[in-house]
Formats: C-alpha cells, structure tokens, sequence
C-alpha cells in the first residue's frame, strides 16, 4: 500500500473513531475501508478488537459485532508525524534559487555539519538548516532535492570539505562535479580565521 493511502487510511480510521462515542470503528463501515483496515492491522498501524471487546461493543451497539479496529498507538504517532512534516516545496521558491540534488551519504554528512551549527566558527549559511530539514527525498532518482541559494550552496561545499577531511572525499567531490562548487581555504590563512 502507497504511504499516500496508509495516511489517508488511517486519517479516516481517526475521524471514524472520533465519532463513535465508543472510540472504535465498526464492520460497518464501507468494503473498501474494511480491507483497508485490515492491511494497517498486518502493519501494526490499527489495533484490531479480541473477543472481549467486541462482545462489550456488540452490548453498546444491540447488535452482533463481527469486528472492530482503532488507531495503534504507532498508528498514532505516525498520522501526527505526517502532520506535522514540512510540506514539500515542489518547485524554487524565489529567484536566485536553484535546485539541488544530494546523495545519502552527501545528505547525511550535510545534516552533521548542519546539526553543529553554534559549535562551528563559519556557521551555517542563514536558512539552510531549514532548507535540510524540508528536503524531499525523490525514490526514483536516490537523492534528496533541495532548492538552495547560492550563499546557502557555498555553505554545503564548506561542510562537505569538513567531511572530506575527517575521512571522506567522495560526497565533496561529487558535490564539486555536479555543482561546480568546490571550497579552498584562502591560502597562508588559519583555518580558524577562514569564513565563507
């Protein structure tokens, strides 16, 4: 099942449950959502009704209830986690902004130099810890996709440099080839006095 259709699935099974003054969504409910339901069991996402409660739901309804289902906990969560995720930005926000396209391991090494933000003496540049943490990851092509400036694009090359010097070139270099960019410290300059 598509994660477009798990979170719409399971933001039906909140509503459903919402409404129902018993907190569980009943057999019921359409087909569809049924089967539906069924699969977010197999998944952990939705908490399927033992014999027990069903029998307290068929005494609440008047009715034989064959079964019953709510939000799991990880269900739960996962419906607030999506909620509260950054929309994606599908295309550049304003001029002077380009597209960029990272591997994994260039993403990953990218999030280190992000996350030391105040511990660093040339800082992130102003906005790319946002611009990291709203980046899309594109399955198809393997990368993450973020629209950077150009100040926020000479920020990635400097701490993809830091990466290459504690132990990997590889996401400099590619960083280098594929955008151009590649950062050097002013010559006969302390690397502490350097800033971007």
């Amino acid at each position: 099942m598509r994660a477009e259709k798990v979170l719409d699935l399971l933001a039906v099974v909140w509503v459903c449950e919402g409404e129902a003054g018993h907190g569980w969504v009943l057999d019921v409910a359409a087909e569809s959502l049924i089967r539906g339901v069924r699969t977010l069991g197999k998944e952990g996402l939705v908490e399927m009704a033992d014999r027990e409660t069903r029998a307290e739901l068929s005494a609440w309804e008047g009715r034989p209830v064959r079964w019953a289902a709510r939000l799991s906990a990880a269900g739960h969560d996962l419906l607030a986690y999506a909620r509260a995720r950054p929309a994606p930005a599908s295309c550049p926000p304003e001029s002077g902004v380009r597209e960029v396209r990272l591997l994994p391991s260039q993403m990953a090494a990218l999030r280190v130099f992000v996350g030391l933000g105040g511990q660093l003496k040339s800082r992130p540049a102003e906005g790319l810890v946002e611009r990291v943490r709203t980046a899309v990851h594109d399955r198809g092509a393997g990368r993450w996709r973020l629209y950077l400036t150009r100040e926020q694009m000479v920020s990635v090359a400097y701490g993809l440099w830091l990466h290459r010097l504690a132990g990997s070139a590889a996401e400099a270099n590619r960083f280098s080839r594929d955008y151009g960019l590649h950062y050097q410290p002013p010559a006969g300059v302390p690397l502490e006095a350097t800033a971007l």
